[in-house]
């Protein structure tokens, strides 16, 4: 099944959700216009990194953002990869994707495994402890955060039962970009799947991001990438070309996971 999609790249208003909220909806009635099945935003977009702050700022329970795409994605007709919220709960704040139906349900809820340290984030943030395997449009997919694209392992887990496309919401900075488009490539060729990357733009005040929203085929072509600014890339991805670059190449048949631990 050929599925267009959308990376709605944008530069989200530091530690003030209500703006942000106003943002999203804005980019997303903008990326109606190209008639895209799947929506994707980046990671953290209603708060941004403020971390500090989130005991104020997190979306209890997530319920603000779940009502709030449940009914665009009602509404219009279409699914959506939401990114990830910061989700307060009684045990504390996860850093949070949901992803909808184009009806509207949820079917996924996923909490980022990987927490980066370098920005504190295992000291305001606790860590998921879930796989994030989901169906959209009878395409089976998966979703990760930022920082989880350094860990091949844990995205081969997805691929590994079925995933054909993989999707990454982040919040991947400016001076790393290098290490953005190197680790979304390979992720894209040793799983011979889709990678549809969303990376916001702008900066807080500790850092710049990189923007460079990418869509990459199962041969680690680039169909899609965006530049610094704000911005929305689409792209066609196709679950025979996948089927087509497994049987062409079967490394999945070949593995030999008893020699891997």
């Amino acid at each position: 099944m050929s599925l267009k999609v959308a990376c709605i790249q944008f530069d989200i208003v530091f530690g003030d959700p209500e703006k942000n909220f106003l943002r999203a909806e804005e980019k997303m009635r903008e990326a109606l216009q190209s008639n895209p099945d799947i929506l994707v935003l980046p990671e953290l977009w209603s708060t941004g990194y403020d971390l500090t702050r989130l005991q104020d700022i997190a979306d209890e329970n997530g319920e603000k953002t779940k009502q709030f795409f449940s009914a665009f994605a009602q509404k219009y007709g279409v699914a959506i990869v939401a990114g990830s919220v910061a989700k307060k709960t009684e045990k504390g704040i996860t850093n949070t994707m949901y992803v909808f139906n184009h009806k509207g349900e949820l079917v996924s809820e996923y909490s980022k495994l990987h927490l980066f340290k370098l920005m504190d984030e295992h000291v305001y943030l606790q860590a998921g402890e879930t796989q994030n395997l989901f169906t959209l449009h009878d395409t089976s997919c998966a979703g990760f955060i930022c920082y989880d694209i350094r860990f091949p392992e844990w995205m081969r887990v997805h691929t590994s039962q079925g995933a054909e496309v993989l999707f990454v919401s982040a919040e991947w900075p400016l001076p790393r970009l290098a290490h953005w488009r190197a680790l979304l490539i390979s992720r894209a060729i040793e799983n011979q799947c889709y990678v549809v990357a969303c990376n916001c733009t702008g900066s807080n005040p500790d850092n710049v991001f990189a923007g460079h929203s990418l869509i990459i085929d199962p041969w680690g072509e680039i169909l899609a990438e965006a530049t610094e600014e704000e911005e929305i890339i689409t792209g066609v991805i196709d679950s025979e070309k996948v089927r087509q670059v497994r049987s062409q190449i079967p490394i999945f048949a070949d593995r030999r996971t008893n020699f891997y631990t």
